[in-house]
This record gives C-alpha cells, sequence and structure tokens, in this order.
C-alpha cells in the first residue's frame, strides 16, 4: 500500500527532507513552487530549506508552502522548532496558537518581535514567585 509522504511519520526526517519529498511527490520544481507561491517563496530559499541550510524558516514561508502543498501548518510549525508537540491540547489551544503565525501582514521585523516577546512572557518572573 503506498503511503503518501504528508502521512507518513516526520519524526525521523529533518523539516527540509520533509518539504523535499512533499514537493516531489507533488511532482513540483523549485521555480514551480516560487511561482505557486507568487514568489513569496523563492526557488533558492527553498533549495536551502530543503537541503537544511535553513532549519527554521519563517512562519509566514511555512503557511505558504502550507496551503500550497495542502499539509498541516501546525505540523510544520512543529518541525521547525516554534510550536511544542500537539499531544495533550486541545483543538482550541492548537489553533489558536498557529493562529498567531498565520497572520498574512506580519514583516519578518514583526514577527521576530513577536518571538522575542513571546520569550520575554515566558522568562519574565510571576507575581508571588521567590527568587
Amino acid at each position: 500500500m503506498h503511503t503518501s509522504h504528508d502521512e507518513r511519520a516526520t519524526t525521523k526526517r529533518t523539516l527540509g527532507q520533509y518539504l523535499a519529498g512533499i514537493r516531489l511527490d507533488r511532482k513540483m520544481s523549485l521555480r514551480a513552487v516560487e511561482e505557486a507561491t507568487n514568489k513569496q517563496v523563492s526557488n533558492a530559499y527553498l533549495s536551502q530549506i530543503e537541503n537544511d541550510k535553513i532549519q527554521q524558516p519563517s512562519p509566514n514561508i511555512l503557511h505558504a508552502l502550507a496551503e500550497l502543498y495542502a499539509i498541516s501548518f501546525e505540523n510544520l510549525m512543529e518541525m521547525a522548532g516554534y510550536l511544542m508537540g500537539t499531544s495533550g491540547r486541545s483543538d482550541t489551544e492548537r489553533h489558536g496558537r498557529v493562529a498567531t503565525f498565520a497572520e498574512h501582514n506580519l514583516t519578518a521585523d514583526e514577527e521576530t518581535e513577536m518571538l522575542q516577546y513571546l520569550q520575554f512572557m515566558r522568562n519574565r518572573k510571576k507575581p508571588g514567585d521567590k527568587t
């Protein structure tokens, strides 16, 4: 029985290997992906991702690829290290986090600031915590 790349377990594959497999499964060239994403994902950048030279592409790039390939954006976010595994979280919790990173109008600088602020919020001292 043939199983498509997006149905296979991705835990042993890198994000780049996974995306390369999906692209090849869809019979798309790097340039075809660039055109299909309206040049949001350049063929050179995708090549670097697929060859593991870039291991944490921006959420906007991952969102564009997820839409094009019709695969789970959340899964790509997990593989890139933006989200923790989803076991134990409800659908509402998972979709809420993904929606934050799916904002189309964020610039790369805004994404960086959001991630830095998130890190700050997670690390700040909570009221009542003792040092």
